[in-house]
């Protein structure tokens, strides 16, 4: 990476909760979430999209109109995490039930609709960060290996035609090594580091294959939690309180940040509300250990 120096840029994972209201919007304030959400921070993460693959034949892809008002909703200098539809992450439709029989989704990894789905977000071309490739959990009976998953990666984005900036996010835990990372230094890919669910600590994790990473596609960090169904109940649905402190946490996180910023990666910092409780409380928790507005540098 050399002595480039690094930027960071912190936000939320979504920006569309009325409990934000006095806390991050105006009441009664005529403009739009959006657009008082991008006077506050610089990056936000686009999740609506992922949801594209229902029993229809056809994925639902975005409207392009829609991407076209959140282009105009934010400053030239903010930018979009999106994640990349999970008619194209997915290897199967998800099952009816725990006992239905697998169906192969036919878009899996589909350059086609790739392609298709940047056509619909053009708008935002200017104004991405990046772009999220989330997989679910791989057993053997969606994927019999990390060979084979790493192949078809491989495959998918040494053909495409594009160079828009993209990051991984992994979900198996036993993937996270030395053949995973090296194919992203050698693609230019992105990592994920997902704090959360059954995964281990992000600060092990960059400890471990920290090295290994290289761009020049950013670092993504994601704050999510173990226990979503357990925030949502202690919330009851607000996300205006911190509900769950993981102060300890946090400042280890923080010194993971400093290590990316200090070898010159571009950061994008996303913090769920399920994390804490509330995703802006927890946003002046880092600003404050990391010394620094969020989006400088």
């Amino acid at each position: 990476m050399g002595k480039r120096k690094g930027r960071l840029r912190i936000g939320t994972s979504s920006w569309k909760y009325d409990s934000w209201e006095g806390l991050v919007y105006e009441r009664g304030s005529p403009k739009s979430y959006l657009e008082q959400y991008a006077g506050r921070y610089g990056t936000v993460e686009i999740d609506q999209w992922f949801w594209s693959l229902f029993e229809s034949p056809q994925p639902r892809l975005p409207e392009p109109a829609q991407a076209e008002e959140y282009r105009r909703s934010v400053p030239p200098d903010f930018r979009f995490t999106v994640k990349a539809p999970n008619s194209i992450t997915l290897t199967h439709h998800y099952r009816k039930g725990r006992s239905g029989p697998l169906e192969a989704n036919p878009g899996f990894l589909s350059l086609e609709l790739y392609d298709e789905f940047l056509r619909r977000i053009e708008a935002l071309r200017d104004r991405l960060g990046a772009l999220i490739f989330q997989f679910e959990y791989l057993n053997r009976q969606k994927m019999p290996s990390q060979a084979a998953f790493l192949e078809r990666l491989a495959g998918f984005f040494r053909k495409r035609s594009g160079s828009e900036p993209c990051v991984i996010e992994l979900r198996n835990p036993r993937w996270l090594d030395a053949p995973y990372f090296d194919l992203l230094a050698e693609l230019g890919l992105g990592h994920c580091f997902l704090q959360g669910y059954y995964l281990p600590d992000i600060t092990e994790t960059f400890q471990a294959w920290g090295e290994r990473l290289r761009g020049p596609a950013p670092v993504l960090v994601r704050l999510h939690g173990p226990d979503r169904q357990g925030m949502e109940a202690r919330s009851g649905g607000r996300w205006d309180r911190i509900v769950a402190a993981r102060d300890a946490e946090l400042e280890r996180i923080a010194g993971l940040i400093g290590r990316l910023l200090g070898q010159g990666f571009e950061v994008y910092l996303n913090v769920n509300n399920h994390y804490e409780g509330s995703a802006p409380l927890t946003i002046e928790k880092l600003r404050g250990l990391l010394g620094r507005s969020g989006d400088a540098g």
